[in-house]
């Protein structure tokens, strides 16, 4: 069930959050390369974002999510930092989605060899959210296996809908 400390909750259903971050590039790819070039510019709805806007903003994802991780790993009670992500996607309409999804895809597999090196305790490590109040390494990673299973979603239904 979504939470405000973690609204994508209902995504990640109970899945191990490991194996999501694990499988959300290739996943990622297999959705893009269903889509094609047409696909790309298809939303849902709208004024919804397209699905290449979409790849945009899970590529901006990783860069401050791997940097969120990093910090919590390595900073006694650490206090995370928001971003405003409709600030950052203005830039999206001059933006690729193949060279989205490839920075995606090489971010995450560095940020899922790190964390494969990190020493259990870590993940039980603290930090505060101002959005979501403290939270652990381990609720940080949960936070973005259902992030990334959302959106993969969302990739999902517009190439269903033929990538209208």
């Amino acid at each position: 069930m979504a939470t405000a400390a973690n609204p994508y909750a209902g995504s990640l259903a109970g899945r191990d959050p490991f194996r999501v971050l694990q499988s959300t590039p290739s996943q990622l790819r297999e959705v893009a390369a269903r889509l094609g070039a047409a696909g790309l510019e298809a939303s849902l709805a709208p004024g919804k974002w397209s699905a290449r806007k979409i790849i945009c903003h899970l590529a901006d994802c990783e860069i401050a999510f791997g940097y969120r991780w990093r910090q919590v790993a390595v900073q006694p009670k650490h206090a995370i930092q928001t971003f405003d992500q409709d600030l950052w996607a203005a830039q999206y309409d001059s933006l690729s989605a193949n060279e989205a999804l490839d920075a995606f895809c090489g971010l995450r597999q560095w940020s899922n060899m790190w964390l494969s090196k990190l020493p259990r305790d870590t993940f039980a490590k603290p930090a505060s959210h101002p959005e979501r109040g403290e939270m652990t390494l381990s609720k940080l990673l949960e936070l973005t296996a259902g992030h990334d299973l959302h959106h993969l979603n969302q990739l999902d239904q517009i190439a269903a809908q033929g990538g209208r």
